[in-house]
């Protein structure tokens, strides 16, 4: 049984569709009903806030995967976070199931140079004091030989159908809709993103290798490149001028006073105006897994998700 807490979300739902494929049983976890993907696949109700609602709803997995996402608000991870970690990792105690938790690189704070599974937690925001945290919580039970997990940290993202990515929202949808792009931060900073399919594809490998477990693995994506050769790329597919503008750090805070969700973004700039540069190798060798390049994350989003006009 692989069981899925925070099921509904983009991460979640590409390891759902990767088991799915493979025939694994599946169990979806989360606090409203999601679309069930398959005859092996159950959705349970359950908060993640609440420890014997998580603990019912684990009961007899093998695998437990932790995809949730919470309100994009540093005061509501301050709260739930530590909660819920805490909440997971004593049902892993009690349920014997393996771990792996899906995770960002907010504790890495800005780096000069890549980062790799050994950079050091330098937080220098709230969300990455957050992240540090639980993150240190997870592997310290795991030094202690209580419980056996894994952290699978994924960079920005794109490629999902709920627009919760600025790539895929303010580049993608813009161009297939004839329409200006927006770039946040410096543009010839170098960037990089993890395409969503991969990450699911990833998170499938884990759970099927439990010789990978107790270390962090950073989720397979395609090497940094610039914001300006990612918009250059995308209208070239999208068969657009590459026109953008830029958003600075003042304008988020201008429009955060009226959108809550931009208002947490303002706090992460230093990813958009520093070079972020997350480097996956250790997973790619392990694996053998090619990631998907961003020509052809782009071109298939174009005719799916995002179709050109």
């Amino acid at each position: 049984m692989h069981t899925i807490l925070g099921a509904g979300g983009p991460t979640a739902n590409a390891l759902a569709r990767e088991l799915s494929l493979n025939k694994e049983m599946i169990r979806l976890v989360s606090r409203r009903p999601v679309k069930i993907s398959s005859e092996n696949t159950t959705w349970k109700k359950a908060d993640l806030l609440q420890y014997n609602e998580i603990l019912d709803a684990t009961k007899g997995s093998s695998v437990i995967y932790l995809c949730a996402g919470l309100v994009y608000d540093k005061e509501v991870w301050k709260q739930q976070w530590p909660v819920i970690i805490q909440n997971v990792i004593n049902a892993a105690k009690q349920t014997g199931a393996r771990l792996i938790f899906f995770d960002n690189v907010y504790m890495y704070g800005l780096v000069n140079g890549p980062m790799t599974e050994h950079t050091p937690y330098n937080p220098c925001s709230v969300k990455g004091e957050v992240r540090a945290k639980i993150a240190t919580q997870l592997m310290d039970e795991v030094k202690a030989g209580n419980i056996q997990a894994s952290i699978a940290r994924a960079a920005d993202f794109y490629g999902t159908d709920s627009m919760n990515s600025f790539l895929d929202m303010m580049v993608f949808d813009k161009y297939a809709k004839k329409q200006s792009a927006q770039w946040i931060g410096k543009s010839e900073k170098l960037h990089n993103f993890t395409y969503i399919p991969d990450a699911g594809k990833a998170l499938f490998l884990l759970g099927q290798h439990p010789e990978s477990d107790n270390q962090i693995w950073h989720m397979p994506t395609a090497p940094a490149i610039t914001g300006k050769a990612m918009i250059e790329l995308a209208a070239a597919i999208y068969e657009v001028k590459p026109a953008y503008t830029s958003i600075n750090k003042f304008m988020l805070q201008l429009v955060g006073l009226f959108k809550k969700v931009v208002a947490g973004t303002v706090e992460m700039y230093y990813q958009y105006d520093h070079n972020y540069n997350f480097d996956s190798s250790k997973f790619e060798q392990a694996f053998q897994f090619t990631p998907t390049s961003y020509k052809d994350g782009i071109h298939y989003l174009s005719e799916t998700l995002y179709k050109k006009q």
